[in-house]
């Protein structure tokens, strides 16, 4: 009986600015995890943090339909997913006093009551995953108090564990929780790629500005691309 050969699929050479992703030529789809940072009710759904602080959640929203298309590849193709959610503990003992401050300031109290719940806390309908990425049975969930996803949380322990090398970032903000965790994973040692299509923030410009830096000094967090370049440039 003629043994069958299982091939496994590769990621890269990736179209990206400023350099093909990833710099080693190409990746083990195994070796990749794609994180989905914070796409919850609170940051792109009505009546969450975001919409009560009177942001256009419609930027915000933006990236939802390529992340969906990305994810669906990731799994497809034997990718690590972690999603992360940003939120405190019930009783807020882990929100420090001055991010407390600064969302009362700006109307939209953390852990005060909203549309959606208490808004940024664990456990309700504000700090939920929207639909259209929800986690299915065995991808990584991990909850995070601050913005990037390495501060207070194992997810460096669930990478190294699953031997994982290169990561793709999609979530909201670009410009806090996924410029703060693309800059954490590079200091870990972490080959990052940031996807623009998969992204968004609360302003434009500082979308834009966010990716921008990523491109500077060679590449000095990684690479950006497109979900689309990813999807080309994968082969099984």
């Amino acid at each position: 009986m003629t043994a069958t050969v299982q091939t496994r699929a590769r990621i890269g050479p990736v179209a990206a600015d400023p350099y093909p992703w990833p710099y080693d030529g190409s990746v083990d789809a195994a070796r990749t995890a794609l994180i989905c940072i914070d796409w919850q009710v609170d940051f792109c759904g009505p009546g969450g943090y975001v919409d009560r602080m009177g942001y256009d959640i419609g930027l915000t929203r933006a990236g939802l339909p390529a992340t969906a298309r990305m994810l669906e590849h990731a799994r497809s193709t034997g990718m690590l997913v972690v999603h992360t959610r940003e939120g405190h503990a019930p009783d807020l003992s882990d929100l420090p006093a001055n991010k407390r401050w600064r969302s009362a300031r700006i109307g939209a109290e953390i852990g005060s009551v909203g549309p959606t719940g208490r808004i940024l806390v664990r456990g309700e309908p504000g700090w939920e995953i929207v639909p259209e990425v929800a986690p299915i049975p065995g991808e990584v969930l991990l909850d995070k108090p601050g913005k990037g996803a390495f501060y207070a949380t194992n997810l460096d322990l669930v990478l190294r564990t699953n031997r994982i090398t290169h990561l793709v970032l999609t979530g909201i903000t670009t410009d806090v929780c996924v410029h703060t965790t693309m800059r954490e994973a590079n200091d870990r040692g972490y080959e990052c790629l940031v996807l623009s299509d998969c992204t968004g923030a609360t302003d434009p410009s500082n979308h834009d500005a966010a990716l921008h830096m990523v491109t500077m000094q060679g590449g000095v967090f990684g690479a950006v691309a497109t979900s689309t370049a990813v999807i080309a440039g994968t082969t099984t």
